[in-house]
């Protein structure tokens, strides 16, 4: 009867687990933080290529010149863009953003 009761009590602490992750603080959401990568290409390389490399070698890359780059949050690519000038610094002109159902697949 103990170990009834013991499987009863641990299904009851999984349905209350279940209740509590639907019901998440949204502010609690909105400070964490992630990583935004903006991808501009990618290649592979032999490594003997690679130690070749020295200061004006250039690597040429997948991407066709004025292809939108890639906008990753935690390496899943969320929108795509152009490079602008903000203020002397670089920003993302985001021209798509990839619907929420397509992000789950790569998931």
């Amino acid at each position: 009867m103990t170990d009834m009761t013991t499987e009863q009590d641990n299904d009851l602490d999984d349905a209350g687990d279940a209740k509590l992750s639907s019901h998440i603080n949204p502010d609690v959401l909105q400070n964490i933080s992630v990583s935004i990568t903006v991808e501009v290409g990618r290649t592979q390389m032999k490594i003997r290529d690679l130690l070749r490399l020295t200061q004006g070698s250039v690597v040429e890359l997948d991407r066709i010149a004025g292809e939108p780059l890639d906008l990753l949050v935690n390496n899943t690519v969320v929108a795509q863009g152009e490079v602008v000038l903000v203020n002397d610094r670089y920003g993302i002109r985001l021209t798509r953003v990839v619907p929420a159902s397509e992000r789950m697949r790569t998931v």
